[in-house]
C-alpha cells in the first residue's frame, strides 16, 4: 500500500504557474511529499528529489511516482504515523530551462577618471540534468525560490571586474570603439564563473556611456567633426537657444553680437576713482580775485 497519490507540481491551486520569467530555482513549499505521490514536471523544467538532504533523482518532462523500492512499506507508516503528511521527508526542487534574461550595471572610470555608466543585459539557461544537480549543490537560496535577481548579486562584481578591465585604459571619446572586446571580455568572465553553478550564459549585450549629460552632448557634437572648441561654443549655443537669448547664433560662429550694425557702448565714468571725476562745468565757481 502507498501513501496518498497527491500531485506535486509547479501550479498553484488557482492554476498560476510559480516559475516565472524571474525565477531560476523553486521549492516546493508543502511537506506532503511521500510515497506514492505524483511529480509533474513541466516541459521547460528540471526536478530535483532529495531526501533528507541527498538527491535520489533528476526529473525531465513527464509524471513520476515517488518512490523508494528499499523501503516499500514506509508509505503506509507514513499514513498511519503521520496522518499521511512526511515531515519533509522529501523535497522536490523545480529548475527552469528556460532562458532568462538578467540586467545588471554600475559605474566605472575611463583613463582620465571621468565617470563612465555601463549596462549588461545577459541571457542564462540550464541545459542539462547534471546541470540542474550543480545548481542545487552549490548555490545557496533563501526561503523557497532563487531569483535572477539574486545571480546578478553573485554575477555583479565579476562583470564590474571585467569592464573596468576595458575601460581604465581606454580614453573617454574612445570607449564605443572597445565596446566589442568589452563584450567579448565580459562573456568570458561570466561564462567561466556562472559554470561552476551549472549555469550556460547565452549571450551578453553591454553599453557603456558617460554618466555627465554635458559630457555625452559634447561627444556627440565631436562626432560631427567639431574640434573642441566649437563643440563647446555649440553646445551653449544651443542652451541659449532653448532660453530664447537672441545671440545664440552669435555664441554658435564665434562672433560678437551687434544691434542694428552698430555695436553698443557705455558711460564708464562711474566705474573711475571718485577722486579723478572732475565736477560739472556748470557746478564749478570762480575764486573772486584778491584785492591788488
Amino acid at each position: 500500500m502507498t501513501g496518498i497519490r497527491n500531485v506535486i507540481s509547479t501550479l498553484t491551486e488557482n492554476g498560476e504557474e510559480m516559475m516565472g520569467p524571474d525565477i531560476l530555482l523553486w521549492h516546493y513549499p508543502h511537506n506532503g511529499i511521500m510515497n506514492g505521490s505524483l511529480l509533474t514536471v513541466e516541459s521547460n523544467h528540471f526536478c530535483v528529489l532529495k531526501s533528507r538532504g541527498a538527491i535520489l533523482n533528476v526529473y525531465e518532462t513527464g509524471q513520476y511516482t515517488v518512490q523508494t523500492p528499499d523501503r516499500p512499506l514506509f508509505g503506509s507508516m507514513q499514513q498511519a504515523f503521520y496522518g499521511g503528511q512526511s515531515p519533509w521527508q522529501y523535497e522536490a526542487l523545480y529548475i527552469n530551462r528556460a532562458k532568462l534574461v538578467l540586467k545588471t550595471g554600475g559605474m566605472a572610470l575611463s583613463r582620465e577618471m571621468a565617470e563612465m555608466v555601463y549596462s549588461v543585459d545577459y541571457y542564462i539557461h540550464v541545459e542539462t540534468r547534471e546541470a540542474a544537480v550543480q545548481l542545487v549543490q552549490h548555490m545557496p537560496y533563501r526561503g523557497h525560490a532563487l531569483t535572477t535577481q539574486e545571480i546578478n548579486a553573485y554575477a555583479g562584481p565579476v562583470i564590474e571586474q571585467a569592464v573596468n578591465q576595458v575601460v581604465q585604459i581606454t580614453p573617454l571619446e574612445s570607449v564605443n570603439e572597445k565596446i566589442h572586446d568589452l563584450s567579448q571580455i565580459v562573456f568570458q568572465h561570466l561564462q567561466q564563473f556562472l559554470s561552476i553553478y551549472g549555469i550556460a550564459l547565452n549571450t551578453v549585450k553591454v553599453l557603456v556611456f558617460p554618466r555627465d549629460e554635458r559630457m555625452k552632448a559634447l561627444i556627440s557634437l565631436k562626432a560631427f567633426g567639431l574640434s573642441e572648441i566649437d563643440a563647446v561654443r555649440y553646445y551653449t549655443a544651443m542652451l541659449m537657444a532653448e532660453k530664447g537669448i537672441v545671440s545664440a547664433p552669435n555664441m554658435a560662429i564665434g562672433q560678437p553680437f551687434n544691434v542694428s550694425g552698430v555695436q553698443p557702448t557705455t558711460n564708464a565714468d562711474h566705474y573711475v576713482s571718485p577722486n579723478s571725476v572732475r565736477a560739472p562745468a556748470s557746478a564749478q565757481v570762480s575764486a573772486p580775485n584778491p584785492p591788488r
